[in-house]
């Protein structure tokens, strides 16, 4: 049996709390930082707009419709307005394409200097390279920023005039904003932000700020926007040298989030025409940030920590929605505010991972704090994983200490049971040593693979159980190879791939080291459409040791000499030490290497419950290349076309069963084989913390636990 994946109360439609205000023409609510305003892909059922009507028919409104006449780019929070009645649209429309609806908006900023305590920003704003904008400020606007007093009053009724003078050229279009896609501004739309009232210097924009509080070199900024172009507040600020906290395009400071808040919104009510101020209180991050004290998100206790765990329940409710995936990670350590824990969500059981120095030494999460916090969501039961900072302290990683066999807090799981990816079964173990039998950060990278398939000859590299084998089954592969060391890991693979209905002479399994198998499938001319190429950071056996960083590039260059033409390679490394550049810089000299064209080289981004640390790249680098159609003349030494003889004793490989691998097939033993050519070197995938059984140290580094 499946379990269930318990959703009551972690992944609620709509939090009550978030709505401030309501009635039959409007309903105002309190948008939080990472929830989108419309859904970003057509599938997405995580932004405001989708949930919120899920939540109106929840309690059983007859009608769930919202007009949608404001929008708050993801990363901003604050107030959002709708209409509940298509009657009061029009009213509405007027005052925000008129400009009469007051939005403030308050934003941390560095180095404010000796600025003006207030000013007015003018500027014309074009597109720049990579989605960002660009600021030209307008003659005479770098004055304004330095005035104050009376020359601001002045200034402001000049600016009001432009205004209006604006608005004469061109009307906008009623909603536009409401149909705009994509990462936008603060706020796209309202006020007229869906308008191209372009001249050839760009788009008027134009905002107004004054300093509420200053500590130091930090200070909190109130805005008010009089037009609301893309990206109109964040650019601006950019533009004067004030770059908003938390904001790596314009170059903004390091802090857990954007830090701008929509915090105020005056109009006229569109039925009575009172007016009406609707007002978000001002989130505790903006008060931590301006204190620059190091905040320590444990020393709540408890609550303080299961709230935490809480706030990042709620950034994954797309995933635990989406009703086909009962896997997930639900806590990602500092990309949640909570360094060196990391929780992961099976069925109805959690496993927590505790990373670096041991219980009681600085940094260290406080272990008891962490499991009863983690208890107190709901779970049935609560494993717990030390991954301590040295991987070589582990000799055995199913000890007690390290991964204990029983839950910690609750009921312990079945021993083995099933959970489910996109609606693909994989088998799991929670006790069974720091691995569990699944990375859930390659979720999306396995549906990719699952995309990339149909039809194709997949070869799966450091395969562990077999997720890439089962993801291609699923796509329609005509064949694939999945190469592991383990002998355990291989016959589990097996197992997967049965539940997923492989035909065992046409999916076959190889136990084997994977840089000998690659040299012996080369001179055997093999041939793959699909290559997936994901290896531990390191690997140590008695013969021989694995780096990414140093060996990389000699493991890619043997896997681009398997690809077909018009074939692609997907390639992941974990390994912390490796940025994103270095990696793809590997790629393409080991595609030049092995004499390959590669026509396109994309990155790929991690499922969303994987959020990096402010300020860092992800633990996760994943590359997918694709090769031309012709090959380009092989390097020296590359293997002979396909059908070669295999090097001179080379055995048959089998498959775990027992049947034989398709035509052409190589040079491996499996499980229950004979292991792999003598001589050939022993790089072992054992994935972290030594899951694979009779290892006598981790092959992935614990970091990888951020898996």
């Amino acid at each position: 049996m499946i379990p269930r994946l318990a959703l009551s109360e972690l992944f609620p439609d709509f939090h009550p709390e978030w709505i401030l205000a309501e009635d039959e023409d409007l309903i105002v609510v309190d948008k939080p930082a990472g929830l989108s305003t419309h859904a970003p892909e057509a599938d997405r059922i995580d932004d405001v707009v989708t949930r919120l009507r899920a939540f109106l028919r929840g309690r059983g409104d007859a009608d769930d419709y919202l007009g949608i006449h404001q929008r708050l780019d993801r990363d901003t929070s604050g107030v959002l307005l709708f209409t509940r009645r298509r009657e009061a649209n029009a009213a509405l429309a007027r005052q925000f394409e008129g400009r009469t609806v007051q939005k403030t908006y308050v934003a941390a900023v560095s180095d404010f200097g000796d600025r003006a305590p207030r000013g007015t920003l003018r500027h014309r704003l074009v597109p720049a390279p990579g989605g960002a904008m660009r600021a030209i400020a307008e003659v005479g606007a770098e004055r304004e920023d330095r005035g104050a007093g009376r020359e601001e009053r002045g200034r402001g009724r000049e600016d009001r005039g432009a205004g209006r003078e604006e608005r004469g050229r061109g009307r906008v279009e009623r909603g536009a904003s409401a149909r705009k896609k994509g990462a936008g501004g603060a706020e796209r739309g309202a006020g007229g932000a869906g308008g191209v009232e372009k001249g050839a210097g760009g788009a008027l924009a134009i905002t107004r700020y004054r300093l509420l509080e200053r500590r130091g070199d930090r200070a909190l900024l109130e805005l008010r926007p009089e037009t609301g172009r893309t990206h109109q507040l964040r650019v601006q600020l950019a533009a004067i040298g004030l770059p908003i906290a938390g904001d790596p395009l314009y170059g903004g400071a390091e802090a857990p989030r954007l830090l701008l808040h929509a915090a105020e919104l005056r109009l006229e009510h569109p039925a009575t025409g009172a007016p009406a101020a609707f007002r978000s209180q001002l989130p505790a991050v903006f008060e931590a940030w301006l204190a620059a004290a190091p905040a320590d998100p444990y020393a709540g206790g408890v609550a303080a920590v299961e709230r935490a765990m809480r706030e990042a329940a709620e950034r994954r409710y797309g995933v635990a929605r989406a009703g086909d995936t009962t896997a997930l990670r639900l806590v990602h350590g500092a990309g949640d505010g909570l360094p060196f824990v990391s929780v992961d969500l099976y069925g109805e059981h959690l496993v927590v991972s505790l990373f670096g120095a041991g219980e009681g030494e600085p940094g260290a999460p406080p272990r008891d704090v962490v499991l009863d916090a983690a208890h107190r969501l709901g779970a049935r039961g609560v494993y717990v994983k030390v991954r301590p900072k040295h991987a070589s302290v582990i000799v055995d990683a199913r000890r007690e200490e390290f991964a204990p066999r029983h839950a910690v807090r609750g009921e312990s799981a079945p021993d083995e049971f099933t959970v489910i990816e996109h609606g693909l079964p994989f088998k799991v173990r929670l006790g069974d040593g720091l691995s569990t039998g699944i990375f859930l950060d390659q979720r999306e990278n396995r549906r990719r693979v699952r995309e990339l398939a149909r039809g194709a000859r997949v070869l799966n590299l450091f395969a562990y159980t077999g997720g890439f084998s089962v993801a291609a089954v699923a796509g329609g592969a005509r064949a694939s190879v999945t190469v592991d060391v383990s002998r355990g890991a291989i016959a589990w693979a097996r197992d997967n791939l049965d539940a997923a209905g492989a035909d065992p002479a046409a999916h076959v399994v190889v136990e084997a080291d994977v840089f000998p198998w690659l040299k012996s499938a080369a001179q055997a001319g093999e041939r793959f459409d699909l290559i997936v190429l994901d290896p531990p950071s390191f690997a140590t056996t008695k013969k021989s040791r694995f780096s990414a960083a140093s060996d990389f590039g000699a493991l890619a260059a043997l896997a681009f000499r398997l690809l077909a033409p018009g074939g692609r390679l997907l390639a992941c490394t974990n390994h912390r030490g490796i940025a994103r550049a270095k990696f793809r810089r590997h790629l393409h000299e080991a595609a030049r290497e092995a004499g390959c064209d590669v026509v396109q080289m994309k990155d790929l981004p991690d499922p969303i419950d994987f959020p990096s640390e402010p300020g860092a790249e992800s633990h996760l680098k994943s590359v997918l290349a694709s090769v031309g159609a012709a090959a380009a003349p092989a390097a020296k030494g590359a293997p002979a076309a396909k059908g070669a003889a295999a090097a001179k004793g080379a055995p048959a490989a089998r498959s775990a069963k027992g049947a034989p691998s398709a035509k052409g097939a190589l040079a491996a033993r499996t499980a229950k084989g004979a292991p792999s050519a003598k001589g050939a070197p022993a790089a072992r995938s054992a994935k972290p913390g030594g899951a694979r059984r009779g290892l006598a140290a981790p092959a992935r580094s614990p970091r990888r636990g951020a898996r």
